[in-house]
């Protein structure tokens, strides 16, 4: 069953979207359309192994679907859906469960993070990574983007795809991850050790996909840089200014070698507003365009027809997992 050039991946609805989930996403998501054949999806399954508030989990669900169309993912080329409206998910995400040992799961590095210190948590947030490697093995995609952050859960996708091809037959394509060299991991505009997060009490740490001109323009004046004045790329010893360069050769579609030749000898101060511009002119079309779509007929129209293709192709793989495990089927 094994499809070739075949990509999945989707931004969990978990907040207020920030530029880095368009560097470490969207603007791969829309090239890689060309590339795949893609299916993007908004993991509104996982975003619940936390307390979510119904109305804003509603919404914002809505608002990545958005996100993809307004970044330029085209829904004729590409698959965009809600990951609650296909039950192979959970379905499958159960039968991944059986085949994951307590020991892996109880290694997942995000687990211990985000249980840490606090009380009664989901034993969702234990299994989920299951529900992720059934998320990817539903479409039998070849590959998967990841961040830094994600590459454990895809080799325990990888191990759970071998385990179960060895004990049941050839069932799953085994993926192969792509890590992005720039721009996987944008970094907080007061701090360059520190993810860039809305949780973030400082709200000058971060710029949102909505903000406007004038707010990007004073957070970026306000970005912390170093002593030295140049503008090279070096994330050992200028790790904060390495982080606005990469944002510029991303939101500006340029290597970070043009970036340091640009800026040669002309400081800071003029890197960050020119910085600043670049990012708004990449921004301003992606707010327009969302405004128009997230709450709109359109919307709800691509995403009944990405559910529908989603459906089909997911379907497909988990009746051949559950005709190879013994289940009885018709089909």
């Amino acid at each position: 069953m094994s499809i070739t050039k075949r990509i999945l991946s989707g931004i969990k609805p978990s907040g207020d979207l920030n530029i880095g989930g368009y560097a470490g996403a969207l603007s791969q998501f829309v090239k890689f359309q060309h590339e795949f054949e893609s299916f993007f999806f908004v993991p509104d399954l996982h975003a619940v192994t936390v307390a979510q508030d119904p109305k804003e989990l509603h919404q914002r669900s809505r608002e990545i679907a958005a996100y993809y169309v307004a970044a330029g993912i085209d829904p004729e080329k590409a698959t965009i859906f809600l990951q609650s409206q296909v039950p192979a998910h959970a379905e499958l995400g159960w039968i991944m469960e059986t085949q994951a040992h307590f020991g892996e799961l109880n290694r997942m590095t995000q687990f211990k993070e985000k249980s840490d210190g606090k009380e009664g948590v989901s034993a969702s947030l234990f299994t989920y990574p299951a529900l992720m490697a059934s998320d990817i093995l539903l479409y039998q995609a070849s590959h998967v983007p990841v961040g830094e952050d994600q590459t454990q859960h895809l080799e325990l996708t990888r191990d759970l795809a071998d385990r179960f091809n060895s004990r049941f037959g050839k069932t799953f394509t085994v993926p192969e991850a792509i890590v992005q060299d720039i721009g996987c991991r944008v970094m907080g505009l007061d701090d360059p050790h520190k993810k860039m997060s809305k949780s973030n009490p400082n709200q000058a740490s971060y710029i949102l996909m909505l903000d406007e001109p004038a707010v990007i323009r004073k957070k970026f004046s306000r970005a912390v840089t170093d002593s030295d004045g140049q503008v090279r790329y070096d994330w050992e010893s200028k790790p904060a200014v390495s982080n606005l360069i990469e944002l510029y050769s991303l939101f500006g579609e340029v290597s970070t070698e043009d970036v340091e030749r640009r800026f040669d000898g002309q400081g800071y101060g003029a890197f960050k507003k020119e910085l600043a511009e670049v990012v708004i002119a990449k921004l301003q079309p992606i707010q327009q365009r969302f405004h128009e779509i997230v709450n709109s007929a359109e919307l709800d129209e691509i995403l009944k027809r990405g559910a529908r293709k989603a459906n089909e192709e997911a379907g497909k793989t988990l009746l051949a997992a559950k005709k190879a495990m013994g289940f009885v089927t018709f089909d």
